[in-house]
């Protein structure tokens, strides 16, 4: 792998949210693609790429080899931060897995975690979760980015310890849909929208046609509220859910 790395969507939107000449540690690195484009790209002088798995990281170190780049790209077997010093990298990278296992990583080392000068972050399920984990640790969600890929949105998020002040919007939307992405009335998160305006409208004539129980009845009140939730965020960015 002596030529250029290239990432898909979703991963160059991760690696170009991470600031110029900042040390990076990649947790859940898995092939080590992000680490060797951070360094081919001139991103980032140094990373410590990481995963718990012997398997993937086996893979990653012989593409950082293939890629000439073991002098720049340090390969770790870590759970999460275990491995990691506290002031080895500026920027932490954490992308690839569910929103749960990302808040689990960075609450167990919070020194650690609070160290760094930016989280760059790309929660794969439990978003509105993971975003409103991290407004009640005291980070600041100061860059959003959303990518559609192979049928599936991706947010990435970057992260700053620090408050910013009040969230521009209800802290309800700006955990589901991401502040910034509303105030750029971001194309991907529009098209989220249309997709679950339209989910939830066929999912909303199916329960009507469902015998009546007290469950489909509070689930027929929770869709409710939620596609209340996609008309502010529709209104917010100035489309037509139709």
């Amino acid at each position: 792998m002596k030529g250029r790395m290239v990432l898909s969507a979703r991963l160059k939107a991760v690696a170009d949210m991470v600031t110029k000449n900042c040390r990076a540690a990649d947790v859940g690195c898995d092939h080590g693609y992000v680490p060797i484009y951070l360094v081919q790209s001139k991103i980032s002088p140094k990373v410590i790429a990481m995963d718990i798995n012997e398997g993937p990281l086996q893979r990653a170190r012989e593409h950082v080899d293939r890629a000439g780049l073991l002098a720049y790209i340090e390969l770790r077997r870590s759970d999460g931060l275990s491995a990691y010093k506290q002031g080895e990298a500026d920027t932490l990278i954490c992308a690839g897995m569910g929103g749960r296992l990302m808040s689990n990583i960075l609450e167990a080392e919070p020194q650690k975690t609070k160290d760094f000068k930016e989280l760059i972050l790309q929660p794969q399920s439990e978003i509105a979760a993971f975003r409103e984990f991290l407004y009640d640790r005291g980070y600041s969600i100061s860059q959003e980015d959303m990518v559609w890929e192979d049928g599936k949105f991706y947010p990435v998020m970057k992260a700053v310890c620090g408050d910013m002040g009040p969230l521009p919007y209800e802290k309800e939307l700006c955990c589901r849909f991401g502040a910034i992405l509303l105030q750029k009335k971001h194309p991907a998160l529009i098209m989220y929208l249309k997709k679950e305006w339209e989910n939830s409208l066929k999912l909303m004539a199916q329960l009507s046609n469902t015998r009546k129980t007290g469950r489909t009845e509070q689930r027929v009140c929770e869709l409710k509220r939620d596609m209340q939730d996609l008309e502010k965020a529709a209104r917010i960015c100035g489309c037509d859910l139709i």
